[in-house]
């Protein structure tokens, strides 16, 4: 597996659209190669983390702007009988405030230490541990126990 797995789950964990996804990440590399020699070779990972983000971010920002109906009719639409474990817990995640998402799935998805998440997410350490402490117990609010999920 290389680094461009990684960032292509990290796009498909935010935006769970594929092609959305690979977009994100094609754009990435695409903004690293433009300014390639600007950058310092040692930060191109979490530069490409840190586009990911940001773009998902404006993406968000754009989406929020969809009418009141649409999303209604998403919602009805979307089958919400029997979801298993990963459902809910996509649910869940994507109920988190976008900063504290893009922390969690770096951490515990991806397997980013604090620092480096610091540095795709433009955070000092103390703040990735705050962000990630609360999605923690927002999803844990929110799922409940894994018990509950499976009794």
């Amino acid at each position: 597996m290389n680094d461009s797995d990684g960032l292509y789950r990290f796009a498909l964990r935010l935006t769970k659209n594929e092609d959305h996804a690979k977009d994100l990440v094609q754009d990435a590399f695409e903004r690293v190669w433009v300014k390639h020699k600007d950058i310092d070779v040692a930060k191109v990972k979490s530069y490409l983390f840190r586009i990911v983000h940001n773009s998902f971010i404006d993406f968000t920002r754009k989406k929020k702007t969809i009418s009141l109906e649409s999303q209604v009719e998403h919602i009805l639409n979307y089958n919400l009988e029997n979801p298993d474990v990963s459902q809910q817990l996509q649910q869940a995640l994507d109920k988190l405030p976008d900063m504290q998402k893009s922390a969690v799935l770096l951490r515990d998805y991806e397997g980013y230490n604090y620092k480096e998440i610091g540095q795709i997410l433009g955070l000092n350490e103390a703040q990735v541990k705050v962000y990630i402490f609360r999605a923690r117990k927002q999803l844990q609010t929110y799922i409940g126990s894994i018990e509950a999920l499976i009794g």
